[in-house]
């Protein structure tokens, strides 16, 4: 039960009075901390500029010190610019046009080294304002929902300053100080700043089902700052059992508690609990946070610290940048030499990830900017972008044109692989800046416009006669390498079986047809057994291409010899015809050696008519779809 505050400013008058007497304990030169992004006391913030505002010599050269300013900040116009100078550690829009512009400065540093620089005086914090929330029966107050580095400035401050507000959530973990270490105190009720993002819905919805695939069962999650991770959230509705361990927690990872679905039972560390360092969401999950035992915030140093995240098992980290390159590099703090955001707490989950047993990192963005008119994957990083992630910290990129796995990739593979994720106006471009820089080969073909388009509505899941599950997709332009450890795994009699001739190679000039395709013309389906994991195994591919004179298509497939006899070759003819027959072809035709029976019984299982001509040792087959009473095909 809260204290009542009347009782305390008769216990404590020294505490209490006209704001005036508590802004007076500031001199020049000062550094000042204000506490995080949704925990800003915007009250307290007002009040101090009102002073300086009608006490212009009251002190001079006031550095500001802050997180996250998500709140007002009156102390950066260019008015106050002899009392006050901004330093942030992240940059909010509230700040970054006086960042650019010279008037305040940008602290670029790990979100789990912050409090250290407090703590070791590196950044000697004067005064620290707060905000707080009523003191319990026993004199705690609590930060609510900005632990963060805020309670390391607070031990490091000199004179702390707290808007006692009502509205704040009492949240369990590290957030309890008691009344007689704050200085002095204001109180003022006020609304928490609230935090949402306005996004494209097409976009997510494609991202999210490709995101979805990613996470499994169990998984220990963190989502970082931005509209994009946290728009996914509502993708994972279907989940079971998963845990959180991150920096920021939101209003998506508020649903998915209230809906079971996270529940932190299978977590290494923190089990049974939610574990955070702050909250930006809305009233709704304020709410949620009060007094919730399900829920731990903890300071910075111990949520971000990528020693503790390495030991969380199946840990996964999903984040968001601004652009990435054809090397797998990207930034989320600048947009070339223009500041734009920070490090914070990105890099410190991406490389704990990466350590953790079973860990994932997952950067997800929309491929464009700037409505559809800038690529968000680039060629290089733009001169002057600091690369927040390195190469090696990046295991997936997911847009809303699928996925990209790097780790393990060489460039050449990465490159390809983000081309086939960028937006598709933007293909053409990249191959070409790609090829300048010699990022992949010199003859890599390409197919622009709509033709050139991955169709991922296409995608299927199949289940074959023996019980076998099968993934069937479109080929993608950056297949190439699966199809080549494909082709190189058959045995020759297979190989023979599908080429009609005893081939010893597939080079890079030969892999190109059966990547680059006309996909409103010709097909070529891969038949693979555990899709969107690290690393797919082709087992099966399937194609046709059309015959321009007379709208047939020559089709033909062919199986990993340890998958066949479990009816995957049916599978893919089965699907190809069903998508022939959607784009009106009128039949298949192949040829067949006289001894391969397991491509002459599936094209058999089809039930059209279909004619044999045998000729040197194989036949020509001609399947006709427009047979009458031909089984149906979906």
């Amino acid at each position: 039960m809260p204290l009542n505050l009347a009782a305390l400013k008769e216990k404590y008058p020294e505490k209490f009075g006209p704001e005036g007497k508590a802004f007076k304990k500031i001199r020049r030169g000062d550094t000042l901390f204000i506490s995080t992004g949704c925990g800003q006391p915007q009250y307290l913030v007002q009040a101090l500029v009102n002073y300086v505002n009608r006490n212009r010599a009251a002190f001079y050269d006031v550095e500001v010190f802050h997180m996250w300013p998500l709140g007002v900040a009156p102390y950066t116009d260019d008015k106050f610019k002899a009392n006050f100078r901004h330093n942030t550690f992240f940059i909010s829009d509230s700040t970054r046009e006086a960042i650019n512009a010279g008037l305040a400065d940008y602290t670029p540093i790990f979100l789990s080294q912050t409090s250290d620089l407090f703590h070791r005086k590196l950044i000697p914090i004067d005064v620290a304002l707060i905000q707080t929330t009523l003191p319990d029966e026993h004199g705690f107050v609590n930060l609510g929902v900005s632990v963060d580095v805020t309670k390391a400035a607070i031990e490091s401050a000199g004179y702390i300053i707290a808007q006692v507000n009502a509205n704040l959530p009492r949240i369990p973990g590290d957030g309890f100080l008691h009344f007689e270490d704050i200085d002095f105190f204001i109180p003022h009720d006020e609304p928490l700043i609230e935090y949402q993002d306005v996004v494209d819905d097409i976009v997510i919805e494609q991202m999210g089902r490709y995101l979805a695939n990613l996470i499994e069962d169990g998984d220990t999650i963190q989502i970082g700052y931005g509209s994009t991770p946290n728009a996914i959230l509502p993708h994972l509705s279907e989940k079971k059992h998963l845990g959180v361990h991150t920096e920021l927690l939101t209003d998506g990872i508020i649903n998915l508690m209230r809906k079971g679905v996270i529940d932190n039972s299978r977590k290494t560390v923190n089990r049974g609990r939610t574990v955070a360092t702050f909250c930006m969401g809305t009233k709704s999950s304020y709410e949620f946070l009060h007094n919730n035992p399900a829920i731990e915030f903890r300071t910075a140093d111990y949520t971000n610290n990528p020693l503790l995240i390495a030991r969380q098992e199946n840990m996964v980290a999903i984040n968001s940048a601004l652009e990435v390159d054809l090397t797998g590099q990207a930034s989320s703090e600048s947009i070339g030499k223009m500041f734009f955001r920070g490090i914070g707490g990105q890099a410190d989950f991406m490389r704990g990830s990466v350590l953790a047993p079973n860990g994932k990192t997952i950067l997800a963005l929309p491929s464009t900017a700037e409505n559809d008119t800038v690529s968000r994957i680039i060629p290089l990083l733009q001169e002057g972008a600091g690369v927040t992630f390195n190469r090696s910290d990046i295991h997936y990129i997911v847009t809303e044109y699928g996925i990209a796995y790097l780790h393990g990739k060489n460039i050449r593979e990465r490159a390809m692989d983000l081309i086939a994720i960028a937006h598709p106006k933007f293909r053409p471009w990249l191959i070409e800046e790609a090829k300048k820089a010699n990022l992949i080969y010199q003859d890599q073909a390409f197919i622009p416009g709509k033709a050139g388009e991955y169709p991922g509505e296409l995608e299927t899941f199949r289940q074959t006669k023996t019980g076998l599950e099968v993934f069937l997709r479109p080929v993608k332009i950056s297949d190439e390498p699966l199809l080549k450890d494909f082709f190189y795994s058959l045995s020759d009699a297979s190989l023979q079986s599908r080429f009609m001739s005893m081939r010893t190679s597939m080079p890079h000039e030969e892999l190109q047809h059966f990547v680059v395709i006309d996909y409103t013309r010709d097909m070529v389906i891969l038949a693979i057994t555990y899709p969107e994991e690290e690393k797919e195994e082709v087992i099966g591919i399937g194609q046709y291409s059309v015959n321009t004179g007379t709208h047939t298509a020559d089709a033909a497939f062919a199986v990993r010899d340890e998958y066949q006899g479990h009816g995957i070759g049916t599978e893919l003819i089965s699907y190809l015809t069903y998508l022939a027959k959607k784009r009106g072809i009128l039949g298949f035709t192949a040829d067949v050696l006289s001894d391969n029976w397991g491509m002459l019984r599936a094209f058999d299982k089809m039930g059209y008519d279909t004619k044999r001509i045998f000729e040197g040792g194989a036949y020509r087959l001609d399947m006709m779809f427009k047979r009458d009473g031909a089984k149906k095909l979906s």
